[in-house]
């Protein structure tokens, strides 16, 4: 505290107060202050309040001058300052409108946005001043129904977690129907006073208009299996994503922003450069052409100036850029042989795109070589290494389309961190050449070597010549109406690739994912098929869920937790916790260089444990494997390695569990 009175007495700079101020709660006696110069709020601004004409007339001012009545009779002031209160609301929120040319909406959030402000007891021109700060800066534009910050949210979502964004797109759940209320008003529309007051101190600290996307990112991760709990029950759903915010205090708070910067640094940041402007800029002209680029997006964009710069072939364009933590990505080029052959990036996977309808078997084969390559370059800690599988084409529409069939095809199996470069292989030989052009190592663009390529040929390479749209626009045609029908029926006949036998074989025989079943499964004697390498894939990554391990361990459905280590079939060992809830068994994974936090690499049904076993000379060495029962036959699918110092505890608990589950299942039955 004392630290902080003397930074603001001394009008210390901006980057010194926000490290202050970073991981410590704000005093409330000095929250004003602070968020004032966070805030870059200023009362002697152009169009401020003692410029207000006094002149109430706008076109709902009825509506406007009810809701402020309403506002002022929630609070516990006394009866003259809420007259006080009253007038000064009416007036911020008219010169408000007056000064921006717009209407009055009462669904907009305002009044929410106001709660914490009046809280501070501030003077009416400083709280419009506030006011006026956090509209401009920090509440995106666009949260409608088919906005550009709708379309970004769920773009995220899908790059994160694509089974859940999979099940909302099913169930018809628009990201607006549930985050639009949480992105007008910053949660204070949706949680108490003092958590949204602790969680404004993080927001105006870190100062990332973003931070928003990824709090309510988290949010609905963290609710996946409550939220998946009720398929086909849309208004539940949406009663239970309405709930979350609800259940935050003050002290969650630490954890949930922590969280949100968390999975914001596991995002490709092209997107922040990109939309910007359209969501907190000032100048709306481009909203609608990125409107258009969102809406049609595959996947998560990614721009070609943050694929070379972690490629380490361009430099980071800003000292910010420079000092973050880069993404490493898993680059895959899908364009045809003789074009990769042709000149192609040092450490990118070649997948001819294709291959998915002219060779499915052999497709097959070349994504099972992908997982495999990549999961080899990540433990090596290779340059190729990456858990951010990113594609590209040749950049051109009527060829990419095979791309994003590949694309399509990896997004329907709920691969995670999956990206597209924006412009294809086209935009990266263009970046390059523009590169040495502005370093002056040439002084024209003409016949100009692109460093940083492998085994270029100019005479071959269709970006150095001109005859490129000729030769693909004979595929445009054909490839539109293939894609067409990859995306209705994912797989058909034509593709060789087995089909789910949902008459004779248990859905459960196939190799389980957080307990649900494989969308596309396959027999069992057809081990090392493209679906199980995929799922072996998802279930062994590293990279599922981040969660904070204090705020799992106090979860009200956790029976107990035990100290222990995963043991994976390479023989690693990682330190984790073993959870056990009355119907799931959870190992959080910890973070060897983020204490604190921890990843899901485990989330079983309890009913799906069909035997637990421990060795006679090591009992603290169980094995929990899964399957289901067919007929009198026991068909194990899975299986956990576990070392639990409390191994003993912990099986009789899971024992315990599956015992009253069944008794449960008996009584009802």
């Amino acid at each position: 505290i004392l630290a902080l009175e003397g930074a603001l007495q001394e009008q210390c700079s901006l980057h010194d107060l926000r490290l202050i101020c970073r991981s410590k709660s704000i005093p409330d006696s000095m929250r004003g202050q602070v968020w004032y110069r966070l805030l870059g709020s200023s009362t002697g601004s152009p169009d401020g309040l003692e410029r207000f004409n006094e002149i109430f007339d706008l076109a709902n001012q009825s509506k406007l001058r009810e809701d402020c009545k309403i506002f002022v009779e929630k609070l516990d002031n006394e009866e003259e300052d809420k007259v006080s209160i009253l007038s000064d609301l009416e007036s911020l929120v008219t010169h408000y409108c007056k000064t921006r040319h717009i209407n009055y909406d009462p669904n907009n959030g305002w009044m929410h946005i106001l709660t914490p402000l009046v809280s501070l007891k501030l003077p009416k021109n400083e709280l419009y001043s506030y006011f006026n700060a956090i509209l401009d800066s920090y509440i995106p534009r666009q949260c409608h129904f088919n906005g550009v910050a709708m379309h970004l949210f769920r773009l995220l979502l899908l790059y994160h977690e694509p089974e859940l964004c999979s099940f909302l797109d099913s169930h018809k759940i628009a990201p607006n129907l549930y985050t639009q209320k949480w992105f007008l008003s910053l949660f204070a529309a949706s949680s108490n006073l003092q958590a949204v007051l602790a969680l404004w101190d993080y927001y105006f600290i870190r100062g990332d208009p973003f931070l928003i996307f990824f709090l309510s990112l988290v949010l609905v991760i963290n609710a996946k299996d409550e939220i998946m709990a009720h398929k086909g029950e849309k208004e539940r759903i949406l009663e239970t994503i309405a709930e979350l915010p609800q259940q935050m205090e003050a002290g969650d708070i630490h954890d949930f922003c922590s969280l949100a910067v968390l999975y914001s640094a596991q995002t490709p940041f092209s997107y922040k450069r990109d939309y910007h402007q359209a969501l907190f800029g000032e100048d709306e002209s481009d909203e609608r052409m990125d409107l258009l680029v969102l809406s049609q997006a595959l996947c998560l964009p990614v721009s070609v100036q943050e694929l070379l710069v972690s490629c380490h072939l361009l430099n980071p364009p800003t000292k910010s850029d420079a000092e973050s933590r880069a993404l490493r990505f898993f680059l895959v080029d899908c364009r045809p042989a003789e074009q990769y052959n042709a000149g192609h990036l040092p450490t990118a996977f070649h997948l001819d795109s294709n291959l998915m309808l002219t060779e499915p078997q052999a497709f097959s084969v070349a994504v099972q070589a992908l997982l495999s390559s990549q999961k080899q370059s990540i433990a090596a800690q290779s340059a190729a290494g990456g858990e951010h599988l990113v594609f590209f084409g040749s950049g051109r529409e009527a060829e990419d389309q095979y791309v994003h069939m590949v694309v399509a095809f990896f997004l329907q199996r709920h691969v995670q961190f999956v990206g597209l470069v924006q412009g294809g292989f086209s935009a990266v030989h263009q970046a390059l050449v523009a590169a040495q052009i502005e370093n002056g190592v040439v002084a024209t663009s003409v016949s100009i070597e692109p460093v940083g390529l492998i085994d270029h040929n100019p005479s071959l390479c269709l970006v150095c010549t001109t005859d490129f749209f000729g030769r693909m626009r004979s595929k445009s045609a054909v490839v539109k109406d293939k894609l067409l029908d990859y995306i209705v029926n994912p797989i058909s006949a034509g593709d060789n690739e087995p089909t789910p036998n949902t008459g004779g074989k248990s859905k459960g025989a196939g190799k389980l994912y957080r307990n649900i079943a494989p969308v596309f499964s396959i027999d069992d004697d057809q081990d090392g098929g493209i679906e199980t390498m995929l799922n072996n894939y998802k279930a062994d990554a590293p990279n599922q869920e981040l969660v904070a391990i204090s705020s799992w361990l106090k979860r009200p459905d956790v029976i107990n937790s035990f100290r222990c280590h995963e043991v994976k079939e390479s023989g690693h060992a990682f330190p984790s916790y073993l959870l056990i809830t009355p119907s799931h068994l959870y190992a959080l994974r910890e973070i060897e260089d983020r204490p604190g936090f921890a990843r899901i690499s485990v989330n079983r049904s309890l009913s799906s444990i069909m035997k637990i076993t421990s060795k006679k000379r090591h009992p603290e060495f169980i094995t929990f494997k899964y399957g289901n029962i067919k007929g009198e036959e026991t068909i194990i699918v899975d299986l956990d390695r576990f070392v639990v110092p409390q191994a003993g505890d912990a099986v009789k608990l899971v024992k315990l569990q599956l015992f009253n589950n069944s008794s449960a299942a008996n009584a009802n039955s």
